[in-house]
């Protein structure tokens, strides 16, 4: 959400009214995040103003561990200069701590790209933002998900029902640090990644949705307090309810 918000940011700036807009002082902590929007809240360091130049090689582009060469147009401005530089502190301050962690595994090979075409600027900020797009749309639309054995049926589900609120065993990239709460593009997904964690018995399905409208599920290691919820739905593995009274 973060780095998507950056990009459509960066998207803007890069045709402003006012031409390609160069935020010179780019740090994490000149950023807030507003109803889920990335907003930025100095502008006092930002420019309109692209490098002059006579020929190509007075447009490098300089940061600490890299240079990029760009072109110098027919107006004697170095082409995209200020684009790239946002693009690239965009990658080296926000992508590559936030992209490698907590998407679905199916997804992550496209993170990748998208982390090394902005790292070696092969990617401009148009092809960036189609390619989280992208990304957006498959995660929104369970599209990324591989076809697998159907597991939901080895699970009871009980609606009008949740387990009492605890502690509980934790997994990564949970919304809750008190255990394991994941968002889920269906009841199916979330019995193929309750099959795949040991403490895994039962999870809860509510009404509560991420930002993306994914339903979020709490994933538990028992079952047994159970409570009336008109909002959620537990399913209980077969194996784990058999011999107990539902």
């Amino acid at each position: 959400q973060i780095c998507l918000s950056l990009v459509k940011l960066l998207f803007y700036l890069a045709h402003s009214p006012l031409g390609s807009i160069a935020l010179l002082d780019f740090q994490p902590r000149q950023f807030v995040m507003v109803d889920g929007n990335l907003k930025v809240t100095d502008m006092d360091d930002a420019s309109t103003e692209e490098l002059s130049c006579k020929e190509d090689n007075d447009c490098t582009l300089d940061f600490p561990t890299k240079s990029f060469p760009l072109k110098c147009s027919v107006a004697g401005k170095c082409e995209g200069i200020n684009e790239k530089k946002n693009l690239f502190n965009a990658y080296r301050y926000f992508f590559t701590y936030l992209l490698p962690h907590s998407a679905p595994p199916a997804l992550r090979p496209l993170l990748s790209d998208i982390l090394n075409a902005t790292g070696d600027l092969r990617y401009g900020i148009n092809e960036t933002l189609r390619a989280f797009e992208k990304v957006l749309h498959l995660y929104k639309s369970g599209l990324y998900l591989q076809k697998r054995p159907l597991l939901l049926k080895d699970y009871i589900s009980l609606k009008g029902f949740r387990t009492v609120e605890g502690e509980d065993y934790k997994c990564w990239p949970s919304y809750s640090h008190l255990g394991c709460l994941l968002s889920i593009h269906s009841a199916e997904e979330a019995a193929a990644i309750c099959n795949s964690q040991l403490q895994c018995q039962s999870f809860i399905v509510t009404q509560h949705r991420t930002w993306t409208g994914r339903p979020l599920a709490s994933f538990q290691s028992s079952w047994t307090d159970l409570i009336p919820d008109t909002n959620a739905v537990v399913y209980i593995k077969r194996s784990a309810s058999s011999g107990e009274r539902l």
